[in-house]
């Protein structure tokens, strides 16, 4: 056999073993997939956070990463971004390497242990609305009671939307019928008019909220007690 025979043969053994190597990795990769979900993104303490540790954005670089996994590893409560996170402190301390989830954190508190959603204190922020009638439901005006907001993502893939509470004790300032500016087409599902919330919380919960406006599927609000 000529060298230039044997050469193509070698060629065309390598291409053979890559397509085989190929497919053995795609389908060992879609049997994982299907035995533990798809990924998902989780946000992983880089370094530790103290106990009452405020996470500000100029220390999101330093101490907050995303990573990517399966869904069945992932914390129910976990959060997928540091704009989760901002503006508010860690309950006790998270070890680095650790998941940062909703129940790790809280709003900072002052010294008698109170969250402050003073406007003067803080920022106010108009978003659109679900399901806030039915703090009204006892027939008491909702307007100066404590809120959380509860997001609901839209959908990525062949996965469902995540479910997270975006801010807690936010003081609820106003809340009106939504008109065609409000941008109350582009959010929530058919169902009950939407409404605009006005609300007082600090800066990171105001930027979490508005960029959540933007993406979600659904705002709605749940009475904070």
């Amino acid at each position: 056999m000529s060298r230039r025979r044997r050469a193509i043969g070698f060629a065309v053994l390598a291409l053979a073993c890559a397509a085989l190597a190929a497919a053995v990795a795609g389908g060992y990769r879609g049997g994982i997939e299907a035995q533990l979900g798809p990924l998902r993104s989780v946000l992983i303490a880089r370094a530790e956070i103290a106990q009452r540790q405020p996470l500000r954005s100029t220390d999101s670089r330093r101490l907050l990463e995303v990573r990517r996994i399966p869904s069945r590893f992932a914390p129910p409560d976990g959060l997928a971004s540091p704009d989760e996170a901002l503006g508010r402190e860690a309950v006790a301390p998270i070890p680095a390497g650790g998941y940062v989830t909703a129940s790790q954190l809280r709003l900072p508190r002052d010294d008698a242990g109170r969250s402050d959603p003073d406007p003067a204190a803080g920022e106010t922020v108009e978003v659109v609305v679900t399901g806030a009638d039915a703090l009204a439901a006892g027939g008491v005006d909702p307007v100066g009671s404590a809120v959380d907001v509860v997001v609901t993502t839209e959908p990525h893939g062949a996965g469902s939307g995540r479910t997270y509470v975006a801010v807690t004790g936010a003081k609820l300032l106003a809340l009106r019928e939504a008109g065609p500016a409000d941008g109350a087409d582009t959010i929530g599902p058919a169902g009950p008019a939407p409404l605009v919330a006005t609300l007082a919380c600090n800066r990171g919960e105001a930027l979490r909220l508005i960029q959540a406006h933007n993406y979600a599927r659904e705002l709605r609000l749940i009475s904070a007690k």
